[in-house]
């Protein structure tokens, strides 16, 4: 049967109704029957003449399903045991929470391309050349972006940006002496 075209797409409602009985999400269903038809085609030597098409597709989903939850408790495992040697986290509370809150709603606000500029220039550390290389843009178009996101984030600060900043209530600072 291997030289034969397979009907494998005849069975994708009955592949769909399995993967979301497994998954519990159309999405992840859908991605899974897709895997499903890859590996199907990719083995497609291996179906036996007589064989029903119909079950050796579930065994190859069913399969490749039992593989991602394997793969996913493993990834899970390996992120506790990093957790578990980096120092705990203490969560802000209070002014420091209220100002965090509205310097990630300023990042927010910004362009995506500015975002993404500023981040790799800014908090990865790269040069302009390097950021550019990532964003397959020009550098002077990254140095463009990272400036823009700047002012953006100066103008928030000076208080004409689109999140207001915080003004603390019989406190001081330099917006409220």
């Amino acid at each position: 049967m291997a030289g034969k075209d397979l009907d494998i797409l005849g069975q994708l409602t009955a592949l769909r109704r399995y993967a979301r009985v497994l998954t519990r999400d159309a999405e992840a269903a859908d991605d899974l029957v897709q895997a499903t038809f890859l590996r199907a085609q990719e083995r497609r030597a291996t179906f036996r003449d007589g064989s029903d098409i119909r079950v050796w597709l579930m065994t190859i989903l069913h399969n490749l399903f039992i593989d991602y939850r394997r793969s996913a408790r493993a990834a899970e495992a390996r992120d506790q045991a990093w957790a578990e040697t980096r120092p705990a986290f203490v969560a802000p509370s209070g002014e420091t929470a209220a100002r965090l809150a509205q310097i990630r709603a300023a990042v927010l606000a910004l362009s995506a391309e500015q975002r993404e500029a500023l981040h790799l220039v800014a908090v990865e550390g790269l040069t302009g050349a390097e950021a550019a290389q990532i964003l397959n843009v020009p550098a002077g178009t990254v140095m463009s972006r990272v400036g823009r996101a700047r002012a953006a984030l100066r103008a928030f600060e000076d208080g004409q940006g689109t999140v207001k900043p915080l003004r603390i209530v019989g406190g001081r600072n330099e917006r409220n002496p």
